[in-house]
Order: C-alpha cells, then sequence, then structure tokens
C-alpha cells in the first residue's frame, strides 16, 4: 500500500486577535499553542485550512 504524505506545521504567531474562522481552523488542524508542531495528511481539506492561516504558521513538506 501506498504511504500517504504528510505535512508538518508550526504555529509560529498567536491567535490572539485573529478572527474565529482562523481559530478553528487552527484547531482543526490539531494546533494548540505557540511552536507547537503537528504532522497532518496532504489532503486538499488540510491544505486548505493552512492556506486560510499561512500567515500564522511554518509550514514544511
Amino acid at each position: 500500500m501506498a504511504e500517504q504524505k504528510t505535512i508538518r506545521v508550526t504555529l509560529v504567531k498567536s491567535l490572539i486577535g485573529t478572527i474565529d474562522t482562523h481559530k478553528a481552523c487552527a484547531r482543526g488542524l490539531g494546533l494548540r499553542r505557540l511552536q507547537h508542531t503537528v504532522t497532518v495528511l496532504d489532503t486538499p481539506e488540510n491544505r486548505g485550512m493552512i492556506n486560510k492561516i499561512s500567515y500564522l504558521l511554518d509550514v514544511e513538506l
């Protein structure tokens, strides 16, 4: 079976002052606090959330 591609995402800017939908995207990706890094699957849904809050994130493919 083929290995699924993943993306490492790190929250580098604070969620304070951001709009509620951007906070929801961060929580949907599993990010909880500053400098928290998670590995998510490379799916169109996750890519959309990453693109929406890209100004808050550091992304490694």
